[in-house]
């Protein structure tokens, strides 16, 4: 498996903004080794035959995973934002697909219901999820509604009982069947309309349904996807499906405020899976156009593989340097930095599928085709222009939130920031200049934890 690079200059000294800390480190080096263990040698036959690999999902329970972000006392790992943005980029690397059912269930369920639920349902619930025994989703989108999350047509009636039923149909939901058989997620995180408030305004409210509640069911596993095969994508039924009054989650009409907790997270962790499909489409362009060779030459000599490498590059390590500055201010279950979540995704998610069609027009025939992997992470990058907000919504957001000038301080650009700008200033001349080196190395990231620094010499 091609991870990554280490590239170095002995000249260097830097601090890796993607390894904050020791913890960080160990947490890479741990997931990374996992990965290539247990991950690596399933992906190709899970995307082929849209096959979602739950034992596998579950197994991450025993790591400490599914609950990274959880507090501990619940079961989970209580980490931070830079941990959770470490883990998908390190499994989005070798099964975006599979880090997306990560995603869903850690990210979507459990980080959301650890910071909004109480404290019966987080003492009832979250030690299940963070062990794997249940799996978790989140059901947002309808067939009718998606950006648009004020015109959910599933609502919820509160009847004499204090119980809630609920009908409507929820799309496009990841984990929302956990096999061929339609076996629904084990609990759903479930956003419906309660009526409206009084200024006559949509009231969206949030339920825990559990398997095994009547009239919770799957309509349909959806196949035939572009990318992201190896998660299952589910159609969620619910008729007249009755909700215990303890399912619901705060108090009626605080969904927006659930989501606006979450949805920070959820782009991070996402950007950082296009920082994983980037990485890995890097090193296997990099590695073919060193093996190849044309008229009698490696094909990195040739100036259009160059431009294609030297850009890439210069793009991966700018997603690198925000999603990881970006991380490193985010705070768990609070809102306020919805200007970079926002910019995060929208960078990182168009810079993954740019730096993936380079690949595969590197590699020629052999990325076209699934068995050198490219071709499999350009299909699963598309989705991550489209889920957790469109480009265009988070281009709407930022275009906001810029107007609001007070809020904004364009000064505050944190010092490992501005030292990885600094680095890459002449990024592209660089990386050609590397190109024409003979003891070129394999693309790693850090062996040692700190910014690669090796026996590389550009001059």
């Amino acid at each position: 498996m091609s991870k990554g690079w280490t590239i170095s200059l002995s000249t260097v000294a830097i601090m890796d903004i993607a390894n904050p800390s020791e913890e960080h480190a160990m947490l890479r080096s741990m997931i990374r080794d996992w990965v290539e263990e247990y991950v690596e040698p399933q992906a190709f036959e899970h995307d082929k035959k849209e096959l979602f690999n739950l034992d596998l999902l579950k197994s991450m329970g025993e790591l400490g995973l599914l609950g990274i972000s959880a507090p501990e006392e619940y079961g989970g790992a209580g980490l931070d934002a830079a941990a959770c943005a470490i883990v998908h980029e390190e499994l989005s690397a070798s099964d975006p697909g599979f880090a997306l059912a990560y995603l869903a269930h850690s990210m979507l369920f459990v980080n959301n219901l650890a910071y909004n639920g109480n404290e019966e349902q987080k003492t009832r619930i979250l030690p299940k999820v963070c062990s794997g025994e249940w799996i978790g989703a989140m059901a947002m989108s309808e067939p009718d509604a998606g950006t648009d999350v004020l015109g959910l047509a599933t609502n919820a009636e509160q009847q004499p009982d204090g119980s809630w039923k609920l009908n409507g149909r929820k799309m496009w939901i990841t984990n929302g069947c956990l096999d061929e058989t339609g076996t629904p997620a084990d609990v759903v995180w479930v956003y419906a309309r309660t009526g409206t408030d009084e200024k006559g305004r949509v009231q969206l409210s949030t339920f825990l349904v559990e398997a095994g509640t009547p009239g919770y069911s799957v309509g349909q596993k959806i196949y035939d996807k572009t990318g992201m095969r190896a998660s299952n994508t589910a159609e969620l039924v619910f008729d007249d499906c009755i909700v215990p009054a303890n399912n619901l989650v705060g108090e009626p009409g605080e969904s927006l405020i659930h989501m606006m907790c979450n949805l920070e997270i959820e782009r991070l962790t996402l950007g950082a899976m296009s920082l994983g499909i980037a990485r890995r489409c890097l090193a296997e362009m990099n590695q073919y156009a060193t093996d190849r060779t044309a008229f009698g030459n490696q094909i990195r000599d040739f100036g259009q593989i160059q431009q294609h490498i030297g850009d890439s590059w210069a793009k991966y390590r700018a997603m690198r340097s925000y999603i990881y500055d970006t991380a490193a201010n985010l705070k768990l279950g609070k809102a306020g930095h919805r200007l970079d979540s926002d910019g995060v995704k929208l960078f990182a998610s168009k810079a993954a599928k740019e730096i993936a069609d380079s690949a595969i027009q590197v590699m020629g025939g052999y990325g076209y085709v699934g068995e050198y992997h490219v071709e499999r992470l350009w299909r699963d990058s598309k989705l991550l222009e489209i889920g957790g907000g469109t480009i265009e919504s988070h281009q709407k957001n930022i275009v906001k939130d810029l107007g609001q000038e007070s809020r904004i301080d364009y000064s505050m650009i944190s010092t490992s920031s501005l030292a990885e700008i600094n680095l890459f200033v002449d990024c592209h001349t660089f990386v050609i200049r590397l190109a024409e080196s003979n003891n070129t190395t394999a693309m790693v990231e850090p062996q040692n934890q700190t910014l690669e620094i090796a026996s590389v010499d550009p001059e």
